[in-house]
């Protein structure tokens, strides 16, 4: 059955348009971790594939809130979660669960 245009909408908003969940995910489990390393943990472990530029412009975009912190050492730029960013993503979830919650009763 083909999926309908409002599930599609709803899967790109749960990945695609908050792809900073994903990405502290990857980073708490993995510690640091390239933007290239990030880009492949998210196929790899969610099925997710946003455009490089994408992840780019979120890992700027987090970084610039807070939520992640570049660090540089002798093998390149990496980045790493900070507890902000811990605190941003339990929140996240929580809201999540809570909706999850609302919906199925």
């Amino acid at each position: 059955m083909a999926e309908s245009k409002a599930y599609e909408r709803l899967q790109r908003k749960i990945t695609i348009e908050n792809l900073w969940l994903y990405i502290i995910k990857v980073l708490k489990d993995s510690s640091e971790l390239r933007a290239y390393d990030i880009k492949k943990e998210l196929s790899h472990r969610f099925n997710v594939k946003p455009a490089t530029i994408t992840v780019y412009a979120v890992i700027y975009k987090m970084v610039k809130e807070g939520l992640i912190e570049p660090v540089k050492n002798s093998e390149g730029l990496r980045y790493r979660v900070t507890e902000k960013g811990i605190k941003t993503f339990e929140q996240g979830i929580k809201y999540i669960n809570e909706i999850i919650g609302m919906l199925s009763t």
